[in-house]
């Protein structure tokens, strides 16, 4: 997958660590869970042709998290891109 910019984008994360650095939506959200008002942050991936072809062939997207702690995440797919 690539970095995407996602719309609304507030900050950008990670470049002062050494990675490419990562655009965010900081936003507040209605969780089911932590309730109305959770704050949460949205990033946006585009993935690769080939990725694309694994994905309609079926694959699951996987998701790693760094570290030991698993913070609650969600995974979705965002809206279409306007033409450039």
């Amino acid at each position: 997958m690539m970095i995407g910019f996602v719309r609304g984008a507030t900050r950008i994360i990670g470049k002062s660590q050494g990675y490419f650095g990562l655009p965010l939506r900081d936003e507040v959200i209605n969780c089911s869970v932590n309730g109305e008002g959770t704050p949460a942050m949205t990033t946006a991936w585009m993935p690769t042709p080939e990725e694309l072809e694994r994905l309609n062939a079926g694959a699951p997207v996987h998701l790693t998290v760094l570290g030991t702690m698993h913070p609650p995440v969600m995974v979705e797919v965002g809206e279409v891109p306007d033409e450039a």
